[in-house]
């Protein structure tokens, strides 16, 4: 069994044992982040059944994985670095997903482009959960005008999308999370990475993005 494999199922074992002593039989998604490692460490992930993978760059996401989903369509795969607008018609010819909207001239290009394209992106608006500065993402206080500005040019809203402050204890904004998503009728939360994914899996998170753990570090 190659290595990834044998660390992703680790991640799904691990993920089951903790929710089941709280009789929680849902479980998130798990979000492959491959973002960095070629292909001999993502196709055995594939060949296994994983579906769900992350890529944090566009020029990288099209050269790695235009054969690949040709090959394997049931693949889907997860925009999470910031997407510019420069980018936008190429990310949407590869990427099922997009972590990472937060302002509205995005927003605005992605509804555009998407006209030409048989489908939408499935979208999770990208909340400044922890109000830092140097962070990307939507104000808490401006999210719900954000929201309904975007259902309104006709994006498909999935959810929301968190990084929580590093060095803090995750839970808190974790909760905060559901509280937003709650208000806007949303069921999607994209939350939880290799260090804090057991936290979010236990506050509702449906998407966690792992990389580390799977794939080891990058170099």
């Amino acid at each position: 069994m190659h290595t990834t494999v044998k660390n992703l199922l680790d991640i799904e074992n691990n993920i089951k044992v903790y929710l089941n002593k709280l009789n929680i039989n849902s479980y998130p998604k798990i979000i492959a982040v491959s973002k960095t490692f070629k292909i001999d460490k993502i196709l055995p992930l594939i060949e296994y059944g994983q579906v769900n993978f992350g890529e944090n760059k566009v020029q990288e996401a099209l050269e790695k994985w235009s054969n690949i989903k040709n090959e394997f369509n049931n693949v889907k795969l997860h925009m999470l670095g910031k997407l510019q607008t420069n980018k936008v018609k190429f990310a949407l010819s590869i990427f099922d997903f997009i972590h990472s909207l937060d302002n509205e001239k995005l927003a605005q290009k992605i509804a555009s482009e998407q006209k030409k394209y048989e489908k939408k992106p499935k979208i999770f608006i990208q909340v400044n959960i922890g109000d830092e500065p140097q962070k990307s993402g939507i104000q808490k206080d401006k999210l719900k005008d954000f929201f309904l500005f975007c259902k309104e040019i006709d994006l498909d809203i999935h959810g929301l999308m968190c990084i929580p402050p590093v060095d803090s204890n995750p839970i808190p904004f974790f909760k905060k999370m559901n509280l937003l998503n709650e208000t806007l009728n949303l069921s999607q939360l994209s939350m939880g990475m290799s260090a804090d994914y057991i936290e979010a899996a236990k506050n509702s998170s449906t998407f966690v993005r792992i990389g580390s753990k799977i794939f080891g570090d990058r170099v």
